[in-house]
C-alpha cells in the first residue's frame, strides 16, 4: 500500500520539563537527579509516532521497532527538553527518523529511530492473541 502523504523531510518536535518524575533516581536507570534516558527516548517515540499519526490514513498507525541513540549530556530538573525529529526515508512500511535531543542549554543527544507502519486492528488482534494462548 502506497502512503502518498508520508514523506522524507517532513518534521516535529515535542517539549516538555523535566519533573522529579523523570529522573533516573525515579526511573531506576541511575541515581542521579537528572534526566533518565528512558524518558528521553520515551521523548523521542513520541514525537515521531505523532509525526507518522497526523499523516497515515485513520486504519494505520506506527510502531516502534529500533532505536539507536547516544545520550550526551545531563538535564537537571526544571529544564525544558525537547526531540526533533526528521523523516529521513521511508523503506516500504518502515519509517527512519534521524533524530536530535535538546534542553536549554544545547544538544543532549543524537540519534535514529525507526517506526513501522501497521493495521491498527491487525496488529491489536495479534497482541491479544497471545492472551489466548496460556
Amino acid at each position: 500500500m502506497q502512503f502518498e502523504n508520508l514523506k522524507a523531510g517532513l518534521k516535529n518536535s515535542v517539549a516538555q520539563v523535566v519533573t522529579e518524575k523523570d529522573t533516573a533516581v525515579a526511573v531506576g536507570s541511575g541515581s542521579l537527579q537528572v534526566l533518565a534516558t528512558p524518558k528521553l527516548i520515551a521523548l523521542v517515540e513520541k514525537a515521531a509516532a505523532d509525526l507518522a499519526e497526523k499523516v497515515l490514513p485513520p486504519e494505520f498507525t506506527s510502531v516502534g521497532t529500533l532505536i539507536n541513540f547516544e545520550h550526551t549530556a545531563p538535564t537537571p530538573v526544571n529544564l525544558k527538553y525537547w526531540a526533533e525529529v526528521e523523516i529521513s526515508e521511508i523503506d516500504g512500511r518502515k519509517i527512519i527518523f534521524e533524530v536530535a535531543t535538546f534542553d536549554e542549554r544545547g544538544e543532549i543527544g543524537r540519534g535514529r529511530h525507526e517506526r513501522f507502519i501497521v493495521n491498527r486492528e491487525k496488529f491489536q488482534a495479534k497482541a491479544n492473541s497471545k492472551i489466548k494462548m496460556y
